[in-house]
């Protein structure tokens, strides 16, 4: 059986949004394209409290996109984004939501940042995505959404690591890039074996 994810496809990331992808409603059309042909789709969620340890706002001193060292590793300090319950948090109004099956909401402990579908930044605190795609006999992945160089990144290496062949649909996804960090996702998901598809190739395989 074959999953879409629709990684963070939320206000907050698309134009005009508190941590805004260029251009990041653009892959809507194609995403909506892309659901209506999958039986699987599962949606991520950014759902964070206003109190969230990746806001730069909770640290004195301390700027969007600067480094600080958690218990978990290095985390990235973003501008306070899709705070639970805002209108930032909800969905984008063009995304088609009637197929989704699951909703995944991630981040929502204020101690620890979470870009994966599959795990938080701690690469152990589990989400119950796999559990959920091993009950329904999934066995590839194809991921789209926001940003291709974060969430997508993510989600994508922790697929391959839960043991499923995985896809990122390229003209589906975009990324914020953070001193050349696009192209670092792309090198570090083609070593981990993700595959790169684009949805015009996709489409006829799925009908």
């Amino acid at each position: 059986m074959l999953a879409l994810l629709i990684i963070d496809v939320q206000n907050d990331f698309c134009p005009g949004g508190r941590l805004e992808v260029a251009d990041g409603d653009e892959i809507i059309p194609a995403i909506n394209n892309l659901s209506a042909n999958f039986d699987c789709v599962v949606q991520t969620q950014d759902w964070h409290p206003l109190d969230h340890s990746s806001f730069s706002s909770n640290h004195e001193g301390k700027n969007p996109y600067d480094i600080i060292s958690m218990e978990y590793g290095e985390q990235i300090l973003w501008p306070n984004h899709c705070v639970q319950d805002s209108k930032g948090a909800e969905f984008h109004p063009d995304l088609e939501t009637n197929r989704t099956s699951l909703v995944v909401r991630k981040g929502f402990r204020s101690s620890i940042d979470s870009y994966s579908a599959f795990f938080e930044n701690d690469h152990k605190t589990s989400t119950g995505l796999k559990g959920y795609l091993d009950e329904l006999g999934v066995s590839t992945v194809f991921i789209c959404g926001l940003a291709l160089d974060f969430c997508v990144k993510w989600t994508a290496l922790d697929a391959r690591k839960c043991g499923f062949e995985t896809y990122v649909i390229m003209d589906a996804v975009k990324g914020i890039d953070l001193d050349n960090s696009v192209q670092i996702a792309k090198k570090e998901m083609y070593q981990a074996k993700v595959e790169f598809i684009n949805s015009e190739m996709l489409l006829p395989l799925l009908k």
